[in-house]
């Protein structure tokens, strides 16, 4: 689990295609300070395993599945990436709940900028408009972030000069792909009301509800 702020951004030191599948060697510091073996890692919010890791750098295996949802795929050695650690069970939670299960890509449409603040304008397929709620929660590239305005097919996002510096968003412009997790509350309260039985009066009553 992690909350959506990123720690550090990393260099994509390797990368080494498989069939179907890739392996990548990412060049860090802060992220290595404390790392093992087995470590869950959110590159792009993408949530990763750690293979291996060195003084320097740390190696993860993107399987089929995560190449084919996510822009990992595109990734080239000397590539910049959003890096966070798992979420300690004692430290503060400053984001919101991110899985690191990307539900699809989003692709950068418009770029603003206001104030001290840039907002960005992204399309979604619409099978992920529906958890997409006004001032709600979304992590874009391993992002948490606010959504400022939404209509049928696209969010708007406002980032301010610490999230520009801190992460990647603030680099990327028109035209440009980038992951996508929906609130992970929004997501479990559909799979509960869809699933079957059908919550109701009298299901919670025959129940003894």
């Amino acid at each position: 689990m992690f909350t959506g702020i990123v720690e550090e951004v990393g260099q994509v030191a390797s990368v080494r295609s498989k069939p179907q599948a890739m392996e990548l060697t990412i060049s860090c510091a802060l992220i290595l300070e404390d790392v093992k073996r087995g470590d869950s890692i959110s590159i792009n919010g993408v949530c990763l395993t750690i293979s291996t890791f060195s003084s320097k750098t740390f190696t993860v295996d993107v399987i089929p599945e995560t190449v084919k949802s996510s822009t990992m795929s595109g990734l080239k050695a000397g590539a910049r990436v959003n890096l966070e650690r798992a979420m300690p069970a004692n430290g503060r939670f400053g984001g919101h709940f991110v899985s690191g299960h990307i539900d699809g890509v989003g692709v950068i449409r418009s770029v603003k900028k206001e104030a001290n603040a840039m907002t960005k304008t992204i399309e979604l397929e619409p099978r992920l408009m529906k958890y997409m709620m006004l001032k709600g929660s979304i992590a874009v590239d391993g992002t948490s972030l606010t959504i400022f305005y939404l209509d049928h097919n696209s969010v708007t996002i406002s980032l301010i000069p610490t999230t520009r510096e801190d992460s990647l968003l603030g680099e990327k412009g028109i035209g440009e792909k980038v992951n996508i997790e929906c609130d992970l509350l929004a997501k479990y309260t559909e799979r509960i009301q869809t699933a079957e039985p059908k919550i109701s009066r009298n299901w919670l009553a025959e129940n003894g509800f």
